[in-house]
């Protein structure tokens, strides 16, 4: 995203995704600032916590207070997922700022077999919201196929979220849940009509 798509974006989107490799391009943040339309602003990969929020004050400083954090997991020596999802940063966002904080399992593990678990760990940890990437067919989507559920899978990662609980038969609490933002995104995929 470059700051001379602002404008033409602002027309169309209802929120601006500020991905993890855009959390320190201060122009960009600046910009975004200027506008009014909600932030969804993702950790960079290798940041620290206070890193994030003094990024997200160029926006703030900005005007626009419209800013939700989004956890979406840390590079760390483990291999075994695309990420490490750092379930710890929820709580402590929670405490040192009054921003959403919301949790990104699908890029935080680069998985779909990870994605409703670590989903519930972030519910369980304080997270005020889940964005989720789905897609009809992950196995032909142009990107993050393996991280997207099917839409079944989505609604089934829903109830349980919703319900409080799993397969594994946890509880986190359903006042937690009363006021959980899920959000899910589709990948595009070779059938689809975007342009």
């Amino acid at each position: 995203m470059a700051v001379s798509q602002i404008e033409m974006m602002e027309k169309y989107v209802d929120v601006f995704q500020l991905g993890a490799r855009n959390m320190q391009n201060f122009n960009l943040l600046r910009a975004i600032g200027e506008t009014r339309t909600p932030v969804l602003f993702k950790r960079g990969m290798s940041a620290t916590i206070e890193e994030m929020l003094m990024a997200s004050e160029y926006i703030i400083s900005g005007g626009n207070t419209r800013v939700m954090l989004c956890e979406r997991g840390i590079r760390t020596f483990e291999t075994a997922t695309r990420n490490t999802t750092d379930i710890n940063a929820i709580p402590v966002l929670k405490k040192l700022t009054h921003l959403p904080v919301i949790i990104d399992p699908s890029h935080s593990t680069g998985d779909s077999a990870y994605v409703s678990a670590v989903a519930k760990a972030g519910v369980a940890a304080g997270a005020d919201g889940i964005i989720v990437e789905v897609h009809h067919d992950p196995a032909h989507a142009i990107s993050d196929g393996k991280q997207s559920l099917t839409p079944e899978a989505f609604a089934k990662m829903v109830k349980q979220v919703k319900s409080g609980g799993g397969s594994g038969g946890s509880s986190f609490g359903s006042a937690t849940c009363h006021s959980l933002t899920l959000i899910s995104q589709s990948p595009r995929s070779p059938s689809s009509d975007w342009d």
